[in-house]
């Protein structure tokens, strides 16, 4: 990205930590709020397990995985738009 453009640097940076923020958003709910209700949400059960459970073993991990490889996607798609992506 040319040094002039300082507007685009401006925009790049903005999308960036628009996308940090939604991706610590999504952590926050699954690591911190989620499990903070676990016994709330034991009261449900899915696949024979109660759900609490069922989010701090398999549900919070599978999130995780999704949400890094998000991430990555987008950040790929908005380096790219401002022309500063890799190979």
């Amino acid at each position: 990205m040319p040094s002039k453009d300082a507007g685009a640097m401006d925009r790049h940076w903005e999308k960036t930590r628009n996308l940090t923020f939604l991706v610590l958003a999504v952590w926050a709910l699954f690591a911190i709020i989620l499990p903070s209700m676990a016994s709330t949400l034991n009261a449900t059960t899915f696949l024979g397990f109660p759900l609490g459970y069922y989010m701090s073993v398999q549900g919070s991990l599978i999130v995780f995985v999704a949400l890094i490889w998000f991430q990555n996607w987008r950040q790929d798609k908005i380096d790219d738009e401002f022309g500063v992506g890799g190979e």
